[in-house]
């Protein structure tokens, strides 16, 4: 609406415009700014084909109480591409009816459908068709069941890496553990043929010991036996030696008896 005041202002600097000064703008601004009675008004939408492309138009068709009339509209071509549907007899006779002249009237009504129509126009080109936002539709369905696909392929083959690796982390540690119990047994038949050759020795050496101990015992014996031997022989040897001595003695005593006798 502030592009139509900006036109209507300068449509009131032609010399045409300038000679009625617009007494009657604040009627007709009225008529053409404020919200127009909700009865009579139609909407109408057209599918217009530019270029080989669907682009979807919205325009606006006001119909204004001009009794037992009919309105009609015109198409009226923007830039060349787009097509609306702008009701501007209706338009031209509601300001007429407002008391500006008819020029007037025709000068304002296509300042205001030039302005609709670029409008619309830079509303249709900030929009998108149906046909492009089914295209995109497809192309992000396409690129989710690619990313879908991708996912599952580079999932099923993480899949394939894991089981894989699991099964060389499981026959790694198979391998690791008859490894270990391979020299567990060697480990342990080492320990046991320490064992058995330190048990030979250890008996060999006790049956040394127990041979010199019999040796020595034997000894022993034989040196106590020989040792009883010269023992009894000194006791027959001084029983001997007494009983001569006694002998002796008593010879002595009854030969000195004889004599003092």
């Amino acid at each position: 609406m502030a592009a139509v005041r900006r036109r209507v202002w300068q449509l009131s600097s032609i010399p045409g415009f300038g000679a009625s000064k617009l007494e009657v703008s604040s009627s007709f601004q009225r008529a053409i700014l404020d919200p127009f009675p909700v009865s009579g008004t139609r909407h109408f939408s057209q599918v217009v084909k530019s270029n080989g492309k669907h682009s979807f138009q919205r325009a606006i068709l006001d119909s204004f109480p001009v009794s037992g009339t009919r309105h009609f509209s015109q198409v009226v071509k923007s830039n060349g591409k787009h097509l609306f549907l702008v009701d501007t007899l209706a338009l031209v006779r509601r300001l007429e009816g407002e008391g500006v002249p008819s020029k007037q009237a025709e000068a304002i009504t296509a300042a205001i459908t030039e302005v609709l129509n670029d409008s619309l126009e830079n509303v249709s080109q900030s929009l998108v068709s149906n046909g492009e936002m089914q295209k995109i539709e497809m192309m992000q369905e396409s690129n989710l069941s690619k990313f879908k696909a991708e996912v599952q392929s580079s999932q099923g083959h993480h899949f394939s890496l894991l089981q894989h690796e699991t099964e060389k982390l499981r026959n790694d540690i198979e391998k690791m553990r008859s490894e270990l119990r391979h020299e567990i047994d060697k480990v342990t038949a080492g320990q046991r043929l320490d064992l058995n050759l330190e048990r030979g020795r250890i008996r060999e050496e006790l049956s040394n010991q127990n041979a010199e101990t019999n040796n020595l015992t034997n000894k022993l014996d034989r040196e106590i036996h020989s040792l009883r031997a010269q023992l009894e022989a000194a006791k027959y040897d001084v029983i001997k030696y007494c009983i001569g001595t006694l002998v002796s003695i008593s010879a002595v005593g009854l030969a000195v008896l004889r004599i003092l006798m």
